[in-house]
């Protein structure tokens, strides 16, 4: 893909867009996109998170993460040198974010202040993909996707610590603050839960009816995660029983699911549908889809902002090109995150 266009992204810094990214529709619209940040550049794209206490979404961009202030729709920053970026995390207490540098088998750790580098952290396992923060050991483990492990790092020694190996490929994974990760395993339709103490393997289920989870939520109330699957269905499973409760309708091609627990809302972001489906907890087992909001052919992965309640996924406009692994190229300059709120 190619840059914007210098007068495009002038105009883009002087805050033209930033109104009509930053503002929210009044009264009780249903959910809808309500803006469209046109970021361009070069470089795919993978999952966003947003730094609620800093008003920051960090949108990873294959070489480097672009920072978004969400206030104003300006851009705050970049971290750069992020080879084959997939995932952000962070740790509130010590100020610092991670993301997990696929290509690199590496973790770029950055100041959530001031946005500065701070270090690099080699040797993880083949192809980190998602990466997570436990608040329970302070550790951050990136789940290696051709590695079949997740690495587990000590973020005061700046280096990893453990390996643990997995039965099959990980995707995305959630803490639950008690010392437990969650980590879907997509090419076994399970899930897999490990004890963060011990840095150990405990167990892990069957997913089925699932097929190849991605995304993944949790419910920290209720004990529940949320596993969005390649055939249209989210899996919802009591973690303490280790079993599946019952399953929910979405859409085509989902990879990120978001959980907000002041609402009871499950969202799951479906690329090939191009629609966010929002799931309503009636109670810990029972679901209903609320709502299928349009989106954009592409917006297969997002960031959920409670405090603020809003959604952001990326995406772009895909043209007839593919390249080797077979998935439609993005036209150049098309890439956009999106906001969605009432």
């Amino acid at each position: 893909m190619l840059a914007l266009p210098r007068t495009a992204l002038a105009l883009l810094l002087a805050g033209v867009l930033a109104p009509a990214f930053a503002a929210s529709t009044a009264g009780n619209q249903p959910l809808h996109v309500v803006g469209r940040l046109a970021l361009g550049g070069p470089g795919g794209w993978d999952y966003l998170a947003v730094d609620a206490p800093h008003h920051h979404l960090f949108v990873s961009r294959g070489d480097r993460v672009m920072v978004v202030d969400t206030t104003t729709g300006k851009l705050a920053g970049t971290i750069p040198g992020t080879s084959g970026v997939h995932g952000i995390a962070f740790d509130p207490a010590r100020r610092e974010g991670f993301t997990s540098d696929g290509r690199a088998a590496a973790v770029t750790v950055f100041d959530l202040d001031t946005l500065k580098v701070l270090a690099t952290i080699r040797g993880t396992g083949e192809n980190p993909d998602a990466i997570a923060f436990d608040p329970a050991s302070g550790h951050v483990f990136t789940l290696n996707g051709h590695g079949h492990s997740a690495s587990v790092i000590d973020p005061a020694k700046r280096a990893v610590v453990a390996t643990i190996t997995l039965p099959g490929k990980p995707e995305f994974a959630a803490a639950d603050g008690k010392g437990h990760l969650y980590v879907n395993i997509e090419d076994k339709s399970e899930l897999a839960e490990l004890d963060t103490g011990s840095d150990k393997l405990l167990r892990t289920w069957s997913l089925a009816p699932c097929e190849s989870p991605s995304g993944l939520a949790f419910d920290a109330a209720h004990r529940r995660a949320f596993s969005v699957c390649d055939n249209r269905v989210m899996a919802v499973s009591d973690v303490d029983k280790g079993a599946v409760v019952t399953t929910v309708p979405i859409g085509e091609g989902p990879d990120a699911a978001a959980f907000d627990p002041s609402t009871g809302t499950v969202y799951s972001s479906n690329g090939e549908s191009g629609t966010l489906t929002v799931v309503h907890q009636v109670d810990a087992d029972h679901y209903t889809v609320a709502a299928t909001v349009p989106t954009q052919k592409s917006a297969r992965t997002m960031a959920l902002d409670p405090a603020a309640q809003r959604i952001y996924l990326s995406a772009a406009t895909l043209g007839s090109k593919r390249n080797a692994r077979g998935w439609p190229m993005a036209e150049p300059g098309s890439f956009v995150v999106l906001e969605v709120a009432h």
